[in-house]
C-alpha cells in the first residue's frame, strides 16, 4: 500500500479540489518515469521480449506531453504490473515501478510508488549484505533527478509516507 488514507491536497490536482498544478503534476510523472527507467534493465534482463514496462514508461511521458489520454497511460501501467505477476525479486519490482509511473497521471501520489519500487528492485538485485547501501544510493540518485519546482513537495511526501512505502526513503 503506497497511497495514504488521508490525501495531501498538494498531491491532488486543482480540478479535483487540491492545489497541484498541471505543470507540477507533469514533473512528478516525469520524475517517476526516470526512477522506473533507471531500473528497467533489471526486468528486461529476465524478460527481454516483454515490452509492457518500457511502454508504460513511454506512456507516462506521452501523457505529460498531451499525446496520450490519462486513461490510456493508466491502462499501460496496469499492463506493466501484469508483467510482474509471475516474477519475483528485482524484475518484479522493476515492472511495478514502471506500472506506478504510468499511473501518476491518474493519481499523482503514484510517483512515490515508482520511486519506492525502484529502490526495492535495486535492493533485491544485490546480495543481502549490500541491499541497504544499494537502496540508499538509488534513493540519493532519485533525489538528484528531482526538478527544483517539486523537490520540497516530494521530499516532504517521502517523509510523510515513508512508513507505508517500506521505509525505503531513509537515505
Amino acid at each position: 500500500m503506497i497511497l495514504p488514507q488521508v490525501r495531501d491536497p498538494r498531491m491532488v490536482t486543482i480540478r479535483r479540489g487540491g492545489t497541484l498544478a498541471d505543470a507540477d503534476h507533469h514533473l512528478l510523472a516525469l520524475w517517476a518515469a526516470a526512477c522506473a527507467e533507471h531500473v528497467l534493465h533489471l526486468f528486461e534482463a529476465v524478460r527481454p521480449d516483454d515490452v509492457r514496462p518500457r511502454e508504460a514508461i513511454a506512456a507516462a511521458r506521452a501523457w505529460t506531453r498531451g499525446e496520450l489520454p490519462m486513461m490510456d497511460a493508466r491502462a499501460a501501467g496496469g499492463h506493466a504490473m501484469g508483467a510482474a505477476r509471475d516474477l519475483t525479486g528485482a524484475a518484479r519490482f522493476a515492472a511495478y515501478a514502471a506500472g506506478q509511473a504510468a499511473c501518476v497521471g491518474h493519481v499523482a501520489e503514484h510517483d512515490l510508488g515508482a520511486a519506492a519500487y525502484a529502490i526495492k528492485a535495486v535492493r533485491a538485485a544485490v546480495p543481502e549484505g549490500e541491499a541497504d547501501r544499494a537502496g540508499r544510493r538509488e534513493c540519493s540518485w532519485q533525489r538528484d533527478q528531482l526538478h527544483t519546482d517539486i523537490r520540497a513537495l516530494v521530499l516532504e511526501d517521502q517523509h510523510r509516507r515513508n512508513d507505508i512505502c517500506w521505509s525505503v526513503f531513509e537515505c
